[in-house]
């Protein structure tokens, strides 16, 4: 009876420190979220923009618009878009900015992301970009990004949709949304310190 009682003791506070060290990283990784756009100015190579909610699309396109860059990647596209499909969303997008996006539509998630773009850029000469996704996306595809492009620089460009809220943790919706990304943050950790992936050993 009491090495049961001992071995439950034990594991309840295993489980109590992992959790507070959880809770500890989420934290910290929520402070890692960007607030505003740090760098908005910079000339890049390449615009990248990573699908999954229409403002990151329309945001990429007024960036290539304003010279930010001279040629802009969307990656994850669904195969049936068209570049069409998506500039017509954007007021003022004619021929002559069409003609400079690509598209790509082999990724399904962050590391295909990350790889669909180190292709395109290696082919494209591309030494630096722009990278355009969701404020709360940026650190894990920051992380994606570095480690199979370690050549390129990328300045972050976030994006901050409106149902995402600052004060996160008062909002049982974002709190989870910023929960469940640090959740993957960990694993991209995780994964990436298990089975480096470079464009060596890419697929």
């Amino acid at each position: 009876m009491t090495s049961g009682r001992f071995k439950f003791k034990a594991t309840a506070g295993i489980l109590a420190a992992l959790g507070l060290a959880w809770i500890f990283g989420l934290i910290q990784f929520a402070r890692q979220i960007p607030a505003e756009i740090a760098d908005p100015d910079r000339h890049t190579d390449a615009i990248v923009v990573l699908t999954g909610g229409s403002e990151r699309i329309t945001t990429g396109i007024l960036l290539l618009a304003e010279g930010k860059a001279e040629k802009l990647f969307i990656s994850g596209v669904g195969e049936q878009v068209r570049v069409a499909d998506l500039t017509a969303r954007v007021a003022g997008a004619d021929a002559d900015l069409s003609a400079r996006i690509a598209i790509g539509n082999a990724a399904a998630d962050t590391p295909g992301n990350a790889l669909e773009t180190a292709a395109w850029a290696s082919e494209q000469q591309v030494s630096s970009i722009r990278l355009v996704t969701a404020a709360y996306h940026m650190p894990r595809s920051l992380r994606e990004f570095s480690a199979v492009m370690p050549d390129v620089e990328i300045v972050p460009h976030p994006v901050f949709p409106a149902n995402v809220r600052a004060d996160w943790w008062r909002w049982p919706g974002t709190a989870s949304l910023i929960a469940r990304e640090y959740s993957k943050y960990l694993l991209s950790e995780v994964r990436l310190a298990l089975l480096p992936v470079t464009m060596s050993t890419a697929p």
